[in-house]
């Protein structure tokens, strides 16, 4: 199969950077999955540290890949991974809740999932959104005409929040440890932000807060607060760190 059908990044992104320290912090020796592996330069900087990783891709960049589709079932058996990684996957998934499933089934207890995404919920996001309809990174016009079943990037399809993510991993027996971002998106646009947030913190109150459930008071209210940390509102991709219980 030819590697070039398959898109990813050729440089060491603001994205990966990110999820290196985080490792870096850890002792050595974690068993990770890394999917989708992409141009192989997270796991290389991975293994640097002392780390055992585990790379699959449905493209052929390099011949120490393991061929997986982020689509269907993982050939690995329960808990089987101190770890696992999936930047910039999901959002190219017509059911990203099967592998959400699967990433958390691979995954040991105690073990950490670390996932990335566009960031849907930042603020040039949303202008994005008010404007066009579709949250930024998003252009359904981009979307090639691939049938179903296939194996083929599909791009951007399946935009995921915040709010998604940690039910969705929360269903598997995984808890948000860390909210994380990259670099800042649009930051000219820093005043016209500074003068929306006023209006965004009142009206995220009156959802989580005022007009919520009050048997969860306590989860809305993180809830609310989570949507404010800078790297929600700033961040070109949003990246989670979460514990599997």
């Amino acid at each position: 199969m030819n590697a070039k059908v398959f898109s990813h990044v050729a440089n060491f992104t603001g994205y990966m950077k990110v999820v290196a320290r985080h490792f870096a912090e850890l002792p050595k020796g974690l068993r990770i999955l890394d999917l989708p592996a992409g141009n192989g330069l997270l796991a290389d900087a991975l293994r640097a540290m002392g780390h055992e990783v585990v790379c699959g891709d449905i493209n052929r960049e390099r011949s120490d890949y393991q061929y997986l589709d982020m689509a269907g079932p993982l050939p690995f058996g329960d808990g089987q991974f101190d770890a696992a990684i999936c930047l910039e996957g999901l959002e190219h998934l017509v059911d990203p809740v099967r592998l959400i499933g699967e990433l958390a089934r691979v995954t040991r207890a105690g073990g950490r999932i670390v996932v990335s995404t566009p960031n849907v919920m930042s603020l040039y996001s949303r202008l994005h959104q008010l404007f066009t309809g579709v949250p930024y990174q998003f252009n359904p016009a981009a979307a090639p005409e691939i049938a179903p079943g296939a194996a083929a990037d599909r791009g951007h399809i399946f935009p995921l929040s915040y709010y998604q993510l940690r039910y969705l991993f929360g269903q598997h027996g995984a808890r948000v440890e860390k909210i994380l971002g990259d670099r800042y998106k649009k930051k000219a646009l820093m005043p016209l932000y500074l003068l929306l947030l006023p209006f965004a913190w009142v009206a995220s109150r009156l959802l989580f807060v005022g007009g919520g459930d009050t048997r969860h008071g306590q989860r809305n209210r993180q809830l609310w607060e989570h949507a404010f940390r800078a790297p929600m509102l700033f961040s070109r991709s949003l990246i989670l760190v979460l514990e599997k219980a």
